[in-house]
């Protein structure tokens, strides 16, 4: 029983930390609820303005625990409804240590077939029982990609605080950006989304250079999610389609292709994952796949409040090092709210642990010394406790800390 409610108050402690205390206000009117910002950035590659949607987490602008670096997830089509959904997702999900904190970057349209495509055609045929449709302007996949690489990302990390680590997301022709990216710019981008693909464009040229390219190149330390819908036409079915060869079937049995090519190519090393969808139509396929995708990229960051892991943080932000590519220190707020509901409990050793590591991995972060003195003060060690907030105020004045010290001093 006592388990059950160290872990309720765990919660309860994040909560306030994250979400909780985000929604709070002052205020006793309505107020706007804001989940980014806007950007225009003047590219020269492109030869005009780009339009960009930025989430970052609030936790980049807390005035008590250290600033840390975030991940990048970079969304194609990131118009206000796509880039709202991914940011929900990855807000919820962070909120309870199931992947990172993320910056989202979405990266609003001005000709999506010509930056998406990696070939010129003339026109498409997407299915056999609609006319093709005229291409004004197509194959401009690779100058987008410099633009990315070139542009983009380096205004990104020049303004924001991010980190090394990068995810593509795209959906349809977005996707088929996505894969072309993965095949011939890999290391451009870390994990790589590719939602429903149009791995048909061109005559299925794309994929068929993209089955040899998979064959031969290494994918190390390289993700990619795969999400196929359901676009089969009635009376037909999975196995049945792979002898069809109508128009209206192609563009899922280029996906099939794809999935046996990658599931046929261990030897590449790239972790692959892929889920059939089959109660989801072209259209209604991105936010479940965005989902399943963040739980198969990041299924090593989680920390699950309803088993001891939380005594082995140490341990799993090792792990998340080794993923990520780069050190990643379990944050700051996490093992201070953690200790705070182990000392609640009057679970001493735990907390003094997990306030030991704070101050360990954040000895100029005034909120560390803080937490011990009121760690020590909860045991009645006046002297110790003392020293912490003294040590606090020598890092930052901080009148609440002030008066707990010269409360204890008899002043």
């Amino acid at each position: 029983m006592k388990k059950f409610c160290l872990t309720t108050m765990i919660i309860v402690f994040l909560l306030l930390s994250t979400e909780g205390l985000q929604a709070q206000t002052t205020q006793t009117q309505p107020s706007a609820i804001a989940y980014g910002t806007r950007d225009i950035l003047n590219s020269k590659i492109l030869n005009e303005q780009r339009r960009i949607l930025i989430y970052v987490p609030a936790s980049a602008s807390s005035e008590i625990y250290t600033k840390q670096r975030y991940p990048v997830a970079y969304l194609l089509d990131g118009e206000a409804i796509h880039f709202s959904s991914v940011v929900g997702m990855i807000r919820r999900l962070s909120s309870y240590y199931s992947c990172p904190e993320m910056i989202i970057v979405g990266i609003i349209n001005t000709d999506r077939m010509r930056d998406f495509t990696p070939t010129h055609v003339n026109s498409f045929q997407f299915i056999d029982f609609v006319d093709s449709i005229t291409v004004r302007n197509s194959g401009g996949g690779e100058n987008f990609v410099s633009f990315l690489e070139k542009e983009l990302i380096p205004h990104v990390d020049s303004l924001y605080p991010t980190s090394p680590y990068r995810m593509l997301i795209g959906h349809s022709a977005g996707g088929l950006a996505v894969i072309n990216i993965l095949t011939h710019h890999t290391n451009l981008f870390n994990a790589y989304v590719s939602i429903d693909p149009a791995m048909l464009w061109d005559n299925q040229k794309n994929l068929k250079e993209t089955k040899k390219v998979l064959a031969n190149n290494n994918y190390s330390g390289i993700s990619l999610f795969l999400g196929i819908a359901n676009t089969l036409k009635e009376g037909m079915d999975t196995i049945k389609v792979k002898k069809d060869i109508t128009k209206s079937t192609e563009h899922i049995r280029s996906l099939f292709e794809l999935r046996d090519c990658l599931n046929n190519n261990k030897q590449n090393q790239l972790n692959f994952a892929y889920k059939y969808y089959n109660n989801d139509y072209h259209a209604s396929v991105q936010f479940i796949t965005e989902y399943d995708a963040l739980r198969f990229i990041f299924n090593y960051y989680r920390l699950d409040l309803f088993t001891n892991e939380y005594m082995n943080i140490e341990n799993l932000y090792e792990k998340i090092s080794k993923n990520l590519g780069y050190e990643v220190k379990p944050p700051e707020s996490m093992v201070d709210n953690i200790a705070k509901a182990f000392l609640f409990y009057k679970m001493h050793d735990n907390g003094f642990y997990l306030f030991k590591l704070n101050i360990v991995n954040y000895p100029d972060s005034y909120n560390v010394f803080n937490s011990m003195g009121d760690f020590y003060a909860a045991k009645g060690d006046k002297a110790n406790a003392i020293d912490n907030y003294k040590n606090a105020l020598s890092i930052k004045e901080v009148p609440a800390v002030r008066q707990k010290l010269e409360k204890l001093q008899g002043k």
